[in-house]
């Protein structure tokens, strides 16, 4: 167990009705085909891809809860890992606890049910692409696609309209020379992103109400 959690950051527990819970971090930056620095902390979607299969395949976890705190990362490979979660036939729980930035919004929003902290924190923002960036119109229609695929995914699974979602990232922020939207604890749940502001034992407790009713 104490190497899953060196490792991987997941670990198995066991709540108050009996419940057995795999508990999954997303943390740091999503990486994605290409390796980020050493000093950078990680969430590897090759690790996750097959972690995510096997736990569906198995009869030792009633549950999934995902603890969320990442910055965001490759789009490509958080849209997979999304769509990995979502696909569960396990009752899962998110809980964002510090930040679920760019990328990892439809990570948390791909959980059956998500529970933001007090003090988290939501970034909403446009499609950003690092490297040479060609001035061509066929470079904008690649950034709307792969913007109306994140936009949609969110939309679908959440209870935010994808056109409001879309003005939220283009809104002019707080942050120097952006675009974007911050939303903050309750602010995520009043737009209809998330369903509740709570902690860690909101999130237990919602998860074993899902798997005590069967509910996915």
């Amino acid at each position: 167990m104490e190497e899953n959690i060196k490792e991987y950051g997941n670990m198995m527990l066991l709540d108050e009705k009996g419940h057995k819970i795999q508990m999954i971090s997303i943390i740091g930056e999503i990486e994605g085909h290409e390796c980020s620095s050493n000093t950078t902390k990680t969430t590897k979607y090759e690790h996750l891809l097959p972690m995510l299969a096997s736990l569906d395949c198995t009869k030792q976890v009633d549950g999934v809860l995902f603890v969320v705190n990442t910055i965001g990362g490759d789009v490509s490979c958080g849209l997979a890992l999304s769509e990995m979660i979502a696909s569960l036939s396990k009752p899962s729980v998110a809980l964002v606890v510090g930040d679920s930035h760019s990328i990892g919004v439809p990570l948390s929003v791909a959980a059956d049910y998500t529970v933001i902290a007090p003090s988290a924190t939501v970034i909403i923002h446009p499609v950003r692409m690092s490297g040479q960036v060609l001035g061509a119109p066929q470079t904008y229609e690649y950034f709307q696609l792969i913007q109306d695929r994140i936009t949609g995914f969110i939309a679908d699974h959440s209870g935010i309209p994808q056109d409001k979602l879309e003005s939220m990232m283009v809104k002019p922020g707080i942050l120097t020379r952006d675009l974007g939207t911050i939303l903050v604890g309750k602010q995520a749940v009043e737009c209809g992103l998330f369903q509740q502001v709570g902690g860690m034992h909101d999130a237990l407790k919602k998860l074993g109400e899902l798997i005590g009713e069967g509910t996915k």
